[in-house]
């Protein structure tokens, strides 16, 4: 079954089934169903998973037309603001649309994300600029008395759908092959890479992963290439 899925050219997804299928069997085997795990016998019978960059915009002409076309987004504010956040921040999609209020400290400028919603489980301090700082205060009166910042248009018990931004990235005519909602972080490490800041003050703010895994992600700034 994954060597038919593998021939379709899903490589990913072979990989997650049988991932899923582990899974499956080691519960079996936790709870007396089963006693061996026939996946676990499939090392090697699948080519590695290969690892791709997600589309970015790393020109600065095209990263100024970005940004220009998000301040004239006429969507929903609310997106508006998390697409301008995005940017702003550069932190993962996943811990911007679930970023809650008490969070938030507006006076001193202070994001601290809780260490359970972290990869690593540490707490993470994400000091936002001047103008994230305003543009949270503009959105304060509209979803501050909820947990969320930017809840589901169904229900403020939850947040935003993951979708939200890669759909307004496509009502801007933005497709998949150009940006995504992710690449807002490759977009910000490789500008500021080319513009001389330094990389350590950079992957200290993307920090979600090992430093060197970091740089070579998301930063594709030319300098950089022609150092290796």
């Amino acid at each position: 079954m994954l060597l038919q899925i593998e021939a379709r050219g899903y490589l990913a997804s072979a990989h997650r089934i049988k991932q899923t299928c582990g899974a499956i069997f080691h519960f079996a085997i936790a709870t007396s169903h089963a006693v061996h795990d026939p996946s676990y016998d499939l090392r090697g019978a699948l080519p590695p998973p290969q690892s791709r960059h997600l589309s970015a915009i790393t020109d600065p002409a095209e990263a100024g037309a970005l940004m220009r076309a998000i301040a004239n987004y006429r969507g929903s504010f609310v997106v508006r603001a998390a697409l301008r956040l995005a940017a702003l921040t550069f932190v993962p999609p996943g811990e911007l649309r679930r970023a809650e209020w008490t969070e938030f400290d507006l006076d001193g400028a202070l994001w601290r994300i809780s260490a359970h919603k972290m990869k690593r489980r540490q707490e993470r301090l994400v000091p936002p600029s001047r103008q994230a700082v305003e543009i949270l205060r503009e959105l304060h009166p509209l979803t501050g008395a909820g947990r969320f910042v930017f809840p589901s248009l169904n229900t403020r018990s939850r947040s935003t759908s993951e979708n939200a931004v890669t759909a307004a990235l496509r009502r801007m005519n933005y497709e998949p092959g150009v940006m995504t909602a992710h690449g807002f972080r490759t977009m910000a490490s490789t500008l500021l890479n080319e513009m001389g800041w330094p990389p350590d003050a950079i992957e200290r703010q993307l920090a979600d992963a090992e430093r060197n895994r970091v740089r070579t992600t998301y930063n594709r700034a030319e300098y950089l290439d022609a150092r290796r």
